[in-house]
């Protein structure tokens, strides 16, 4: 089974953040190595099924990695959406290699930056070198549903909590957008929100998680149900051009310091 950590607004405004790669396509991504964290780790691990995951949560000053994958940081670090916007070797996706990353700041620390932080520790600890080009790739439109819309506002004052597990999103006091994020892991493809809402939403989504995985570029029939039946949302499976980053070195090993 896999679980989330509880994250609270401070961890969800930190996943919307937005870095912007202005490059050539092609050209070597040069890191921005002015921001760091005050201390980091960064180790390799080999956990006993079932395992939790942690895919970025920011919260006091601290942001938290644990059991994910290489191409999981790098997602969060370089604000990507989708599996395959990231090119690399296989090992990078492998649940076979796995890390624990932790970076510490100040409380006060602006979250705009945890994220150029991440990618300048990821970047030393594994020597990455990265560049990006153009590919046409799948993705999803979410879209309201032709039944309409059934997401439940929040109530005013309410507290936040986040509950995510195979087959189940509890999210309270969430926007569309971390919505998305969360989708994203089930869906392995980007997912580009076209709906247009901006309030903040009780999100209850239950579906019927499949033991074989389904093929890459498609979501599971029953999670495409729940969202209709239970949020009044949809996804409309599109291609389109898309940023792709290419991973062309990377130790599988981190640096210890």
């Amino acid at each position: 089974m896999l679980g989330f950590c509880a994250m609270p607004d401070a961890c969800s405004r930190a996943l919307s953040l937005l870095i912007l790669v202005a490059l050539p396509l092609g050209a070597q991504l040069e890191i921005d190595f002015n921001p760091s964290f005050d201390s980091a780790e960064v180790k390799a691990v080999h956990p006993t099924l079932p395992f939790s995951v942690v895919l970025g949560s920011f919260s006091h000053g601290t942001l938290t990695f644990t059991n994910a994958t290489l191409a999981q940081c790098l997602k969060f670090a370089l604000n990507l959406s989708g599996d395959n916007q990231i090119a690399g070797p296989d090992w990078i996706r492998s649940t076979a290699a796995l890390y624990d990353m932790v970076g510490r700041t100040s409380p006060n620390f602006p979250e705009g930056r945890v994220r150029l932080m991440a990618l300048r520790l990821l970047t030393e600890r594994f020597e990455l070198k990265l560049h990006h080009e153009q590919r046409e790739v799948p993705f999803y439109a979410l879209v309201v549903d032709k039944k309409g819309l059934k997401l439940a506002p929040a109530p005013t004052g309410g507290s936040s909590l986040e509950i995510v597990r195979q087959g189940s999103i509890i999210s309270r006091r969430t926007n569309v957008a971390h919505l998305v994020f969360l989708l994203q892991y089930y869906t392995g493809i980007p997912i580009v929100d076209t709906t247009h809402l901006t309030g903040m939403y009780d999100v209850r989504l239950e579906w019927t998680a499949t033991v074989r995985p389904e093929p890459q570029g498609t979501a599971s029939p029953t999670l495409i149900s729940a969202l209709s039946e239970q949020l009044g949302l949809a996804l409309d499976l599109r291609k389109g051009p898309m940023d792709v980053v290419i991973i062309d070195h990377a130790e599988k090993t981190p640096l210890p310091y």
